[in-house]
């Protein structure tokens, strides 16, 4: 194998590979879900509403637990693919830089070090 010198190579290299495995991964789960959605799941009319239970509690328990499988699957490989994506198209690199706008600096009066004599009341005018 190529020992690869520079930091950018391989950065993209990884890159790369984390954007590959994200694919793999989402088109494994879509497989999966094709071949889940292929089987017929049947439920069966029964007189006795207990043994109806009975009989498709089981295939219900099981497409839950395969929907949840293929849910965080295809969430983690989304999520793989995005951040493969973002390592290859950032410049140097980077996924993600915080942007800030510049700020001009707002410039206050300071207070006067004049001591400040208290306000006295206005007489009132009579008649008013």
């Amino acid at each position: 194998m190529v020992a690869v010198k520079s930091r950018a190579k391989r950065i993209e290299i990884s890159g790369y590979a984390t954007l590959i495995i994200g694919i793999v991964l989402l088109v494994v789960t879509f497989f999966n879900a094709y071949l889940f959605l292929m089987g017929v799941l049947k439920i069966l009319p029964s007189g006795d509403l207990m043994r109806a239970f009975g009989e498709t509690l089981a295939p219900l328990i099981e497409a839950g637990i395969r929907a949840i499988y293929l849910g965080i699957m295809g969430w983690i490989g989304s999520i793989l693919t995005r951040r493969g994506v973002q390592v290859i198209t950032s410049p140097s690199g980077a996924t993600e830089r915080e942007i800030k706008p510049e700020v001009a600096e707002a410039k206050t009066p300071k207070p006067s070090t004049e001591p400040v004599e208290p306000a006295q009341p206005q007489p009132r005018e009579e008649g008013k």
